[in-house]
């Protein structure tokens, strides 16, 4: 039995509660902060999952044998490392990569540079700071629109603007370099061709030689049906993904897991956790948009019910460096996450409107995004609110089973997309 600490309080962490809750191996379990999902699969602690110092202290406290950072602001910052420089915590296995690692994430640059090294296929593109402002407006009137502008750093996933001409893309470059839009995270510009496909979300777990594949899954950013509006942190998600078909995932396999998995090991860079490459078909081909040093959300939200090993396990093969001797099973069922959402989300929303309709759900699993308790009440406590997510033979059914237990759920404000997976119905 292993005593473990999951950092985060979103729906990716509701959902990975609820699996590690469900293994054997799981013993004493805390969650911190959590939110009021997480609380009936584990103890929630009142805790920042950037606090490393009292993440520390709790990790003493309870003999904690497993940390899972579940968000990427605590692996970007180096919490792996502040583990393993620490003689009372370099023992305790850390599901997440170092801080070098993370930077496939943390740095939009790193992460171009690096496949650029290793020939993974990506768009084209250019980097640019301050110094080179005018060289970057050269380079965006250079470039047939659409033209994609990214933040280097972390902008808590406000960081791509898509501009449809030149006009709007200087507009972007200047305000993210010169008037410092994402503060330090924009101090460094990456300029990129934009790339015309459909995208999906593949993810592995690996111990730093061998890896496992995990459900791929298909989430949906924008906050209005038909894909328009602003983009949001997902409103939905499903899995299987349809055109993700062996002859596609192989080409996936060999031209992006083998060569990331392989340019770590070869780079010298610690990397034991999991890698959510962010892929678009083009042309039949996959190309790479962005790397994330963790699970997805609300991708996780789906691929959870879909992975058929103990999780616990599976972490514990990652630290043995054993991942080769598992064969990951995945769910030949359909599912699918609805995302209920407050009022006003993308932009600023209320807090604390209280929640109903819990007990009439059936057939789903509810998994909490921006959910609290206050007074013995289920409250809202965030822009997304609550994943629901169901289960069943063919992804039509999974979607009507959420859809139903959706309208369920009740608190003022109430917001979500009626038109999950449309393009696959």
């Amino acid at each position: 039995m292993k005593n473990i600490l999951l950092l985060g309080s979103g729906g990716r962490e509701c959902a990975i509660a609820w699996k590690l809750s469900q293994s054997h191996l799981c013993g004493t379990f805390f969650i911190a902060p959590g939110n009021a999902g997480t609380a009936e699969y584990g103890v929630n602690l009142p805790i920042s999952y950037n606090d490393f110092e009292e993440i520390g202290k709790a990790c003493l406290e309870y003999k904690i044998d497993i940390l899972i950072p579940g968000p990427e602001d605590p692996l970007v910052a180096g919490i792996y490392d502040h583990f393993k420089n620490d003689p009372k915590l370099k023992n305790i296995i850390i599901a997440g990569p170092s801080k070098a690692g993370a930077q496939l994430e943390g740095s939009k640059a790193f992460s171009k540079k690096f496949m650029e090294r290793n020939n993974i296929p990506t768009a084209a593109y250019k980097e640019f700071t301050a110094e080179s402002f005018e060289q970057g407006v050269a380079y965006i009137k250079r470039s047939t629109p659409p033209i994609v502008i990214k933040a280097d750093g972390l902008a808590a996933g406000k960081g791509v603007v898509i501009a449809q001409d030149t006009i709007e893309a200087v507009k972007a470059f200047r305000a993210m370099v010169m008037d410092k839009q994402f503060g330090e995270s924009s101090k460094k510009v990456v300029i990129e061709q934009f790339l015309e496909g459909i995208e999906l979300s593949v993810f592995i777990l690996t111990d730093g030689v061998n890896y496992v594949l995990l459900p791929e899954a298909k989430d949906y950013k924008r906050i209005g049906e038909g894909d328009k509006g602003p983009n949001t942190g997902g409103m939905g998600a499903i899995s299987p993904v349809p055109f993700a078909d062996d002859e596609f995932m192989l080409k996936v396999t060999e031209r992006i897991i083998l060569p990331t998995v392989n340019g770590l090991k070869d780079e010298g860079i610690i990397y034991q956790g999991f890698i959510f490459f962010g892929l678009i078909k083009v042309n039949g081909e996959p190309f790479v948009i962005e790397y994330n040093c963790r699970m997805g959300d609300p991708e996780t939200e789906v691929v959870m019910p879909r992975l058929e090993n103990d999780l616990v396990e599976l972490i514990l093969k990652m630290n043995e460096g054993k991942l080769n001797d598992v064969i990951v099973k995945h769910s030949r069922k359909a599912t699918a996450a609805v995302m209920l959402v407050s009022e006003g989300y993308p932009g600023n929303y209320p807090k604390g409107r209280e929640m109903s309709g819990f007990e009439k759900v059936n057939g789903s699993k509810l998994f909490h995004a921006g959910t609290a308790t206050k007074d013995g009440k289920v409250v809202t406590n965030g822009g997304r609110v609550i994943a629901v997510t169901s289960s069943a033979p063919n992804l039509k059914d999974a979607l009507a089973k959420s859809y139903e237990n959706a309208r369920l759920i009740e608190y003022e404000g109430r917001y979500y997309r009626k038109d999950i997976g449309w393009e696959f119905e």
